[in-house]
This record gives C-alpha cells, sequence and structure tokens, in this order.
C-alpha cells in the first residue's frame, strides 16, 4: 500500500449542512433522493420553502437510499486519481445507504489493492451527522491524517446528541414512529413528543410535553442534562422551515451556556423532513452520553 497517499473525506445530504456551511467546508458529499406526486428528485433538487410549502398542502414524499453502484462510481474517481476515501454515513438504524457503501467499498479494494477506503456509520442523523462532520473535517484541515480522523470518529460518534420535536405527529406515524392514536390524541391536545438519536442510531421518543414553547424549551432543557464537561463552542440547529423557533432556541442556548457559543442554524433537508415534517425542531451538541 502507498505510502502518505492523500485523502477526500466523504459524507452524503443527510448531514443537512447549509451551503454556506459546506462551501468552506472540503468535504465531498453524496446525495440521497425522494420521490414526491410522482417525480423523482435528488437531495437539493427542489428548494427548502417549495419543498415544506407542499408538505403542507398534503404531497406525501418518499425517500430513497443510495444504491452502491452510485457510491462505487463516485469513490473509483477519487482512487484512480491517487487519493485514499474516508466516509461518514448516515446512520445505519435509518437507511440502508450505509451499507450500500461497504458493498461499493468491498468491490473496489478487490480492484484497486492500494487503495484505502474507509467506511464509518456515523449512528448520526440530519445535523447531529453534520456536526459530526464538520468536526471531522477541521481535524483534517488540522493534519490528521486518515486512520487518526477515523480513530476520532469512532470514538467521539456516540457523545454527538441529538434533541428534537416535531409539531404534526402525522409525519412521524406514516414512519411508524408514533402510533395513529397516539397521534390523532396528541394532535387534539398540542402535546409535542421530544425523541432522540440513541446508540443504535435510530429514533427514539423521550416524553412529551404540552405546547410548543414547553417543547422548545425542553430541548435546552435536555442539552443542560447532557453535555457534561464535553466542549461545545459550536452547536448546531436543524428546523423544517421553522426559522423563528430555530432562532427562539438558539438565544435560550446563548443565554444558559454563553454568548460566545456559536450557533448554526440549517434547515432539515427533504430526505430527513420527508419523515420529520414541517415544524421539526432539532439541537445538536458534544455531551456525555446520548
Amino acid at each position: 500500500m502507498a505510502e502518505n497517499r492523500p485523502y477526500k473525506l466523504y459524507s452524503d445530504s443527510t448531514a443537512d449542512l447549509s451551503e454556506e456551511l459546506l462551501h468552506d467546508m472540503d468535504v465531498s458529499i453524496v446525495k440521497l433522493s425522494f420521490e414526491m406526486n410522482g417525480k423523482n428528485y435528488c437531495d437539493g433538487d427542489m428548494s427548502m420553502e417549495t419543498f415544506y410549502k407542499k408538505l403542507r398542502e398534503g404531497a406525501v414524499s418518499k425517500t430513497a437510499q443510495i444504491p452502491p453502484s452510485t457510491y462505487e462510481e463516485v469513490f473509483e474517481k477519487e482512487v484512480q486519481a491517487g487519493y485514499d476515501i474516508l466516509y461518514l454515513g448516515f446512520s445505519s438504524g435509518l437507511s440502508g445507504s450505509f451499507n450500500s457503501s461497504c458493498i461499493a467499498r468491498d468491490n473496489l479494494m478487490e480492484k484497486y489493492p492500494e487503495a484505502k477506503i474507509i467506511c464509518i456509520d456515523s449512528l448520526c442523523a440530519s445535523t447531529g451527522e453534520g456536526l459530526l462532520l464538520y468536526k471531522a473535517d477541521e481535524k483534517k484541515k488540522g493534519g490528521m491524517d486518515i486512520d487518526e480522523l477515523a480513530k476520532w470518529i469512532e470514538a467521539t460518534k456516540l457523545h454527538l446528541c441529538h434533541v428534537f420535536t416535531v409539531d404534526d405527529l402525522k409525519f412521524l406515524r406514516r414512519g411508524g414512529r408514533v402510533s395513529a392514536t397516539a397521534a390523532f390524541a396528541g394532535t387534539l391536545l398540542g402535546i409535542k413528543p421530544l425523541l432522540h438519536v440513541d446508540n443504535e442510531g435510530h429514533l427514539i421518543p423521550l416524553g412529551k410535553v404540552r405546547g410548543r414553547n414547553q417543547s422548545l424549551n425542553k430541548l435546552v432543557d435536555m442539552m443542560e442534562e447532557r453535555v457534561g464537561g464535553w466542549e461545545n463552542s459550536v452547536v448546531m440547529i436543524c428546523h423544517g422551515d421553522t426559522l423563528k423557533d430555530a432562532e427562539y432556541v438558539e438565544r435560550l442556548v446563548k443565554e444558559r451556556f454563553g454568548k460566545q457559543t456559536e450557533v448554526k442554524i440549517c434547515y432539515t433537508g427533504t430526505v430527513i423532513g420527508s419523515h420529520s415534517g414541517p415544524g421539526t425542531l432539532a439541537l445538536f451538541f458534544m455531551g456525555e452520553e446520548r
């Protein structure tokens, strides 16, 4: 195996980072796709405002994982150009895309035994995956080699905490996350669920509160309970077309953790948003445990 080959950092579009953030990062993104009203789109083809407007109007969006052939095509170009690859994938607990990347890796490493292709299951979702990718990019720019960075990601990923709430339970009901009865009762009573992503990368309900503001306040309470001694100079929020709520949570975070805390706000992308719906609000940070 060649020594000191340069490497590329890859992830996928479910990292839900803004174009502005990605512009300043040295990462490449493989896109998932979704189908709406019988038409197929790549993640990012439709504006966020249009996507959420269509969901509010009753459109149903169905998502598809990335096939091995797509990964193979993307990765092979890099290998042929002399690069190794470190791929940070969407949680295997929520999608088969990561497994597709592993199939592509195995096929290519038979063909190119001199190459190093490392695929890491982030066990993260949305901008939780994005925050891990953001930190990995910083480490890469700081000089970490591919093996050091892979080791750092594996040691860090289960400290990437995801807490979130949704405004309308029907989208989670469609995905089987809550029962139809619970969704109906919750809508009538104004009940807002609180959820997180566990150590297996699954969405897990944590509890419920009555009223939107209570649910937003509780996200910051949960952050305070979990952070421990972890450094959180950068925190991320993603939202399902509910910017005012994201800005409200940003203010709470700065009040609780200091005005110097940098809070980066992104949209919940089309693939994740298909399952969580408009009004989703998620907070991502480093903590002792998920």
